[in-house]
This record gives structure tokens, C-alpha cells and sequence, in this order.
């Protein structure tokens, strides 16, 4: 198998690294050779994190330069302008519709753009999905990572089984029953 790289973006406290955790999982239990690295900017304070994943049969770096993501799964909007650079032509990004305010916003120095969507689609074959809304009907906001990676499982080429048994074996027993709720709910969305 080629080597199949994927960008997780989001800001600090959204779940990707819980995200990047359950891709790597699920593809080591399929027998992929996987690399990931994580960088962390600012995270605490609402700045971007981003996961690089990178699997296939050997694979030597995690690092994903530009044009060269096969997938970005993006947890915000501006997020995935950000990184849309990073995408293959023919790529594909899943983005989650929510937006979160930047610094700059915040403090009233910038304001949130319009129309970041629509900028995404011009250039992308995009997936939105209001993952928020799905992760609160599963039982909490904070499962967005988790409805994302359905939606993202979908395209992955590892059947809907393994990926259930990664969340199951990944997430804490007492939010197990959620998580699953959360991963079908994203997995039953059309991408």
C-alpha cells in the first residue's frame, strides 16, 4: 500500500489528539506500519494543534508538507483554511461547520470572516458536517472529535467493526457508551 497521509487541525481542547489516537490504532490493528507527530501551538490558549498521521505498508517520517495530505480532517473552520494548503489535488477535507473565535476576534482586533465555507468548496472536495450538533445528540459537545472520526472512518478502507473496537479499547469505560453513540452517529452521515 502507498503511504496515505492525513492532517487532524483543530485549536487546543477540541479532541484532536483523542482523534489521532483512534486513527493510529485502527490502523496498527490492521497491520499498517503508521508514524504520527503532533504540534502544539499554543494550545492552551484556543491556538492550533495539528496531527499528522502517516500509514502504508513502511513508512519513514510523520511530517506532511504541503500538497501532500490525502485527507485533512479539520474541527474548525479557519482551522481548515489554514491547512487547505497541506491537501493533495484530488485530496479530500471533512471539515466540521463550527466556528470558534480566534484570539484576535476575542479581544475585538479582527472579526471572524464570511463565507470560509464557500472559499473551502472552491477549492476543495469538501465534506461539512455539523458535528457539533451530532455530538450533543449523542450526549456531549465534547465528542465532536470522536463524530468527526466517523465521518472520517468512512473513506479509510477499515471496516466499521475494527474502527468500534478501537473507540471501545481507546476511550475511558465510564464514556465508552458515548463515544460509540458518537462515532455511529458520524459514521451514518453522508460524506
Amino acid at each position: 500500500m502507498k503511504t496515505y497521509s492525513v492532517m487532524i487541525v483543530g485549536v487546543g481542547g477540541q479532541g484532536t489528539l483523542l482523534a489521532s489516537r483512534l486513527l493510529g490504532n485502527a490502523v496498527i490493528s490492521e497491520g499498517y506500519d503508521v508514524k504520527v507527530s503532533e504540534v502544539h501551538g499554543m494550545s492552551q490558549r484556543g491556538g492550533s494543534v495539528i496531527t499528522y498521521v502517516r500509514y502504508g505498508d513502511k513508512v519513514y517520517s510523520p511530517i506532511i508538507e504541503k500538497g501532500e495530505a490525502d485527507l485533512i480532517l479539520s474541527f474548525e473552520l479557519l482551522e481548515a483554511a489554514r491547512y487547505l494548503p497541506y491537501l493533495k489535488k484530488g485530496g479530500r477535507l471533512i471539515v466540521n461547520t463550527q466556528q470558534i473565535d480566534p484570539m484576535p476576534v476575542v479581544t475585538g482586533q479582527a472579526t471572524y470572516p464570511d463565507g470560509v465555507l464557500d472559499m473551502l468548496r472552491s477549492k476543495a472536495d469538501v465534506t461539512a458536517v455539523d458535528a457539533l450538533s451530532l455530538a450533543v445528540e449523542a450526549g456531549s459537545a465534547k465528542a465532536v472529535n470522536v463524530v468527526l472520526m466517523g465521518v472520517a472512518a468512512q473513506s479509510l478502507g477499515i471496516g466499521k467493526p475494527v474502527w468500534e473496537q478501537v473507540v471501545a479499547d481507546t476511550v475511558p469505560p465510564k464514556f465508552r457508551e458515548l463515544n460509540l453513540k458518537a462515532f455511529d452517529l458520524g459514521y451514518a452521515h453522508k460524506a
